[in-house]
């Protein structure tokens, strides 16, 4: 069973942090084989949600509110660990993202930059593509908004 829990950065331990840039590196930079930065100075601003199982950080997003990283609420760096994905813990992580949003910054529309694959996915959490394909670190993504 996924344990969710929600912290800003200054909240996380470095055991935390740790883990989780390990689990999107793990997911984002070897899995994809896509060389980008991923430590990009708005893990500060974020709101950090942990699905944690054993112990260990097995899905993650982070969470920023409208202007810190689109002009709107906005949900990103969308992971789950590769050996966990059976389990569905992407639809678990994302409604708590999601209710989070709401909880948080009192916010329903939220945008999201996903890649073109998972555009199904996130269809079923209510997210709508808007506009046309772009790349992305070299992926193919679109942008898509939550009302």
């Amino acid at each position: 069973m996924l344990t969710i829990q929600t912290k800003t950065f200054n909240q996380l331990t470095t055991s935390e942090l740790y883990n989780l840039l390990q689990l999107r590196s793990e997911a984002f930079v070897v899995e994809q084989d896509c060389v980008y930065q991923d430590i990009d100075y708005k893990d500060q601003k974020a709101i950090h949600i942990l699905g944690i199982k054993n112990e260990k950080i097995v899905a993650y997003t982070r969470i920023f509110k409208p202007g810190d990283y689109f002009e709107k609420a906005s949900i990103g760096r969308v992971v789950v660990a590769q050996n966990e994905r059976k389990h569905k813990y992407g639809y678990d992580i994302m409604k708590a993202s999601i209710a989070t949003v709401s909880n948080y910054f009192n916010e329903t529309e939220i945008k999201i930059s996903a890649q073109c694959y998972l555009k199904k996915f996130y269809n079923n959490l209510g997210f709508n593509e808007i506009g046309e394909e772009y790349l992305e670190d070299g992926i193919p993504h679109v942008a898509m908004l939550k009302n």
